[in-house]
């Protein structure tokens, strides 16, 4: 145990580009260790955005408790601040019934959001963000990107080109309050507290990543995804909510306007996936500092020197009050 950590509940959070296999990973450890698992997706926090997004099926859930997935709706502006607020309490729930808390997923936002807290900004100006969204109709989101990446590297760095939602809101910060968004968030914090984080992270070989990306995409598309899209929109929800800036459903819903056939839109979600997988990848390394592992985080092999390592830093962790450990003996044999 490291000094100062006597009073803090362990907290592991596991991060790496799409397609690493960090859900596989974190219900691998779960099971093993006594956990609990705490989405950090921010698509994934949305109902009826299954196929889309990636969503861990029915029978992971069943195995081991997960947290903040499907609770808010498809239209609603579910923003870090609301997942910051969430999740410090189901983190005191889980640390309440003396269970490992796992936080996975790859919205850096949230993440940042969540073990180092929001920053003080400028409130809304619903006037800028309609001028904004009006900019990004007429000339596309990417170009509302390119403005942000001048105005604020950093920020623009860790905000995928379709979230035109969080991308208006940095172009808001920057416009309003003068300063970078990134340098605000820099200032003013309130960490979480109670927790002691132990970050790991996954770095699979660059080859075998966009193999995975690519095949996941296509089976995406093969599960159903342009169906699930036709469904949101039968259902009176519109291609231009936050939900539809996701990887994959933009083009989806060009495929059902007809701009798109099957396999462009394949390839188009293929390409911007590799893309956003290189974009995280350079955020995590510059925002957080885990203790990397080469490899997929299905991989068996992977899976037990995580483990090994993981073990080592909780074995002599105390539970309060009434101390104990969470690696039981039989967790060590396995």
């Amino acid at each position: 145990m490291e000094p100062g950590t006597e009073n803090r509940w362990p907290l592991v959070a596991i991060v790496g580009p799409t397609a690493s296999g960090k859900s596989a990973l974190a219900l691998k450890l779960a099971e093993e260790l006594g956990g609990e698992i705490l989405n950090c997706d921010s698509i994934q926090v949305y109902r009826h955005l299954d196929i889309g997004s990636g969503k861990v099926p029915a029978e992971w859930r069943q195995r081991v408790p997960h947290h903040l997935l499907d609770i808010a709706l498809p239209d609603e502006d579910f923003a870090a601040g609301d997942y910051r607020r969430i999740a410090e309490e189901v983190l005191r729930e889980v640390r309440g019934r003396r269970r490992l808390p796992f936080v996975v997923g790859g919205t850096g936002l949230d993440l940042r959001a969540l073990l180092v807290g929001l920053f003080e900004s400028p409130g809304p100006s619903e006037s800028l963000r309609r001028r904004l969204a009006d900019l990004a109709e007429s000339k596309g989101r990417r170009y509302l990107h390119r403005i942000l990446a001048r105005l604020d590297a950093p920020s623009a760095e860790s905000i995928e080109p379709n979230d035109v939602q969080k991308v208006i809101r940095g172009l808001e910060v920057c416009l309003l309050a003068r300063q970078r968004m990134s340098d605000l968030q820099a200032r003013g914090r309130r960490p979480l507290a109670g927790f002691h984080v132990i970050e790991l992270g996954l770095n699979p070989p660059r080859p075998l990543l966009v193999e995975r990306i690519d095949r996941r995409v296509a089976e995406m598309f093969e599960a159903g995804l342009i169906s699930e899209v036709e469904g949101l929109m039968k259902a009176g929800y519109s291609p231009r909510m936050k939900a539809f800036g996701a990887l994959g459903y933009q083009h989806a819903w060009g495929v059902l306007c007809g701009e798109l056939s099957r396999e462009e839109a394949v390839a188009a979600t293929q390409k911007d996936t590799r893309r956003y997988a290189k974009r995280q990848m350079t955020w995590f390394r510059h925002q957080v500092k885990p203790r990397w592992f080469e490899g997929l985080g299905d991989d068996p092999e992977v899976q037990g020197r995580v483990k090994k390592w993981l073990v080592g830093r909780l074995r002599n962790w105390p539970i309060p009050p009434e101390g104990g450990r969470f690696i039981s003996a039989e967790s060590l044999r396995r």
